[in-house]
């Protein structure tokens, strides 16, 4: 029987305090493969709670990424534009931002973590955090984008990348440039990268968000939701073999 347990941990970047949520089955022994979800746009909220523990129910520990700071908790899209705009104009601050929630999970003492099996996963602008953290150099198995945009100010960084790379995309999704598909795959493969991009027909952004209710832009669609999960945790499951 399934235990999940959500904990705030808190942290510092530069002075200022992040509160990011951990979650982990309690009833689970020995050390478990560490996961870094970078949320949507809304930062920590109540929904991305419910996706980590989910993830964290298949036998993760997860921690929700903090980007934003304590204080900053968006309650509408105006609020979390206003958020996350300069960390998607400056991809540095958001590398920081990302690899000092990387950090915490690696040290933090609620539960034992394998160090050797770790991995980034996000959704919508969270997508770009986790491929972002991969381009850095970061020490992770895989790298998964649920609907997230694909650009990057230095391809050239993938061949920093050390593990596989699963973007999971809407075909019809307006908010992702189709442009940035044919640069992504040049990307990955000019940096020799293990990489997928899944395309799943008719869904549009935010595919996995219960919440998303703007036909034609912003739907939930269960189906695809649920293949995405699905591929997302084959490939887990690949990568941390061993």
């Amino acid at each position: 029987m399934s235990q999940v347990t959500v904990r705030s941990l808190v942290y510092q970047i530069d002075g200022q305090s992040y509160e990011s949520r951990l979650a982990f089955d309690a009833s689970q022994q020995g050390p478990r493969p560490g996961l870094l979800m970078a949320p949507n746009w809304m930062g920590v909220s109540a929904g991305a709670e419910k996706i980590a523990e989910a993830v964290a129910a298949k036998g993760y520990v997860v921690l929700i990424a903090d980007l934003y700071g304590q204080q900053v908790r968006p309650s509408n899209g105006d609020e979390a534009g206003a958020a996350m705009m300069p960390l998607k104009n400056d991809r540095a601050l958001l590398r920081k931002r990302m690899q000092a929630a990387f950090e915490a999970l690696q040290s933090q003492q609620e539960v034992a973590l394998d160090k050797a099996r770790l991995a980034t996963f996000g959704f919508c602008f969270g997508g770009c955090c986790s491929l972002e953290l991969a381009r850095s150099g970061a020490p992770l198995k895989a790298a998964v984008s649920f609907h997230g945009t694909l650009d990057t100010p230095n391809p050239a960084d993938a061949r920093n990348i050390k593990g596989s790379v699963l973007v999971l995309h809407g075909a019809s999704d307006p908010l992702v440039p189709k442009e940035q598909l044919p640069a992504f795959e040049e990307e990955m493969n000019a940096a020799g990268v293990d990489w997928q991009l899944l395309s799943y027909g008719g869904a549009v952004h935010s595919f996995t968000d219960p919440h998303a209710n703007v036909p034609g832009m912003m739907m939930y669609d269960a189906r695809t939701a649920g293949r995405a999960f699905t591929s997302m945790h084959n490939l887990l499951e690949e990568v941390f073999k061993g």
